[in-house]
């Protein structure tokens, strides 16, 4: 088996249809593909490659590790009340951080394993409603984090691709 990982298909969210949670999931959906495709086809040596000097645990693998923390903390387990464990206990934030067997087809996996947990964690709740863990926040702040937060990622993927083999796709 390889350990790469294959580009997926991503669709801009349309801008006439769909209600609050609908247009931001949808943006979400675009936001996953495209980390998801920012690591496609990448060696474990380019994936796991740390090029900024200013950040010396970040690579384009421990962005897509980190993701994966972020939906299951505040998609699954704040929004959605879940009781899965969290993915960065303690600090500095463990998600970053790679382990021997991380490749880029077995983090894509994960990370997308994720997509289907937050789905669960979300169905029925409503933008207005409060998360289900702490009461905290809405559902729709959560969201637009969530949102907000893949998109600063994406931007850093887009940088490591491109200082990983020259790639600069959309």
């Amino acid at each position: 088996m390889s350990n790469t990982s294959s580009k997926v298909e991503r669709a801009w969210p349309d801008p006439l249809s769909g209600d609050e949670m609908t247009v931001q999931l949808r943006f979400l959906g675009f936001l996953r593909a495209t980390a998801v495709n920012k690591v496609a086809g990448l060696t474990r040596e380019q994936a796991v490659a740390t090029p900024l000097p200013s950040s010396p645990r970040m690579s384009a693998l421990g962005v897509v590790k980190h993701l994966t923390a972020v939906e299951r903390w505040w998609l699954s387990i704040e929004a959605g009340g879940s009781d899965a464990p969290s993915l960065w206990p303690g600090s500095p934030d463990p998600s970053w951080d790679l382990a021997t067997g991380d490749d880029p087809a077995s983090m894509v996996a994960a990370y997308r394993a994720e997509w289907e947990r937050s789905a669960v964690a979300l169905a029925g709740l409503t933008p207005e409603e409060r998360t289900r863990r702490g009461g905290e926040f809405t559902v729709r702040w959560v969201l637009a984090h969530v949102v907000q937060e893949t998109a600063r990622h994406v931007g850093h993927l887009d940088a490591l691709r491109e200082l990983a083999d020259g790639d600069v796709g959309e």
